[in-house]
């Protein structure tokens, strides 16, 4: 049976420098991804906030946005590398609800403090907090849904 990444026999880092290239490769292409669709997002959310309110722009922009996002991480990011497309599917709709409600807090948390914040002003906030998600979606996608798989052992090693 193929082992995970996180497995406690694997190691999280490995030492072989083709996967620290690969590691470099996957973040390179992830901030790539990164930069495109946070910036269609801000866009989408600016261009409905006056007519929808802040936390459905927000919602709107998510939704169109992850999904082009998550098939490009697929696609391209981790590309070559397997995944199961039961894990694909939950990881949609947890970054969907991860976001969402992540966005809503920072937009609900900014009304709290300041008194009718600008339109850049949330823009701003929900940019910053897009960053901070992303790390957090980034190791998810690296380590979790598609994470590398071990070959099975063909024989064992005696000391």
């Amino acid at each position: 049976m193929a082992t995970t990444r996180c497995a406690p026999d694997h190691p999280l880092l490995a030492t072989d420098p083709d996967r620290h290239h690969e590691l470099g490769t996957h973040a390179a292409w992830y901030v790539v991804a990164g930069v495109v669709t946070t910036g269609v997002q801000a866009v989408l959310f600016l261009l409905l906030r006056d007519d929808l309110g802040s936390q459905v722009a927000n919602l709107v922009a998510i939704a169109v946005t992850t999904a082009g996002n998550t098939e490009f991480h697929r696609r391209v990011t981790f590309a070559g590398r397997p995944s199961n497309a039961g894990k694909r599917h939950l990881q949609d709709v947890l970054t969907f609800a991860f976001y969402a409600g992540y966005g809503s807090a920072v937009l609900a948390l900014l009304d709290a403090v300041v008194d009718r914040p600008t339109s850049w002003e949330e823009t701003g906030t929900l940019l910053l907090a897009s960053l901070v998600g992303g790390f957090v979606r980034f190791a998810v996608l690296r380590w979790w849904v598609f994470a590398h798989r071990a070959e099975p052992a063909t024989a064992a090693h005696t000391g």
